[in-house]
């Protein structure tokens, strides 16, 4: 075989290059059982009702009142505004901290007001939130007091994914009751 070989150059070539594809071969293959016997990463437990019943939020029904709460029109859901327990005027009796702890009040209302409707939150996109501050005339962080709703809605549908939403956030003289914040929200039913 070396006789054979010595004789025919481009035969070493040929049988070199063959050692070298077995050689390739055999560590892709070692390699891909090494990637199969790593454990893959988990995805997160759980879509938006299991994550909002995991943050100690619960659902029943509710009954009618004045006003519908959710009115669904084709794929989307328009609820009406929910407000905070809180009361007050932000930059006057409240700080932002206050008026943050108000927001999400108001959205965790927004949200029992949606399962109410719809019987779940999964397979809903949030598509807008608009949140109404109780302002004294001076006060300007109307946004960071309806992070307070914006936060919780990407905490339970995800911050980049549907709980992206788009978002207005507006200073008032006052609002019903005496309450903090207002909120009210549209979401699209996902096919």
């Amino acid at each position: 075989m070396s006789c054979f070989l010595a004789s025919r150059p481009w035969a070493f070539t040929i049988v070199a290059l063959l050692l070298i594809i077995i050689l390739i071969h055999s560590a892709n293959s070692s390699s891909q059982a090494q990637a199969a016997e790593q454990p893959k990463p988990k995805k997160a437990a759980g879509g938006p009702q299991q994550k909002a019943e995991a943050l100690g939020i619960k659902f029943e029904k509710l009954e009618p009142g004045y006003l519908n709460r959710c009115v669904k029109s084709g794929k989307l859901l328009f609820t009406s505004g929910h407000t905070s327990k809180i009361k007050g005027r932000l930059g006057a009796d409240l700080k932002v901290e206050d008026g943050y702890k108000a927001a999400r009040e108001s959205a965790v209302e927004v949200l029992r007001a949606v399962w109410n409707t719809h019987g779940t939150l999964d397979g809903l996109r949030v598509v807008k939130v608009l949140g109404c501050v109780n302002s004294h005339p001076d006060f300007i962080d109307q946004p960071k007091v309806v992070n307070g709703c914006s936060d919780l809605l990407h905490e339970i549908f995800g911050a980049k994914t549907d709980g992206w939403h788009a978002r207005s956030a507006l200073g008032f003289a006052s609002l019903p009751n005496g309450v903090a914040v207002e909120v009210e929200a549209i979401f699209e039913i996902k096919d």
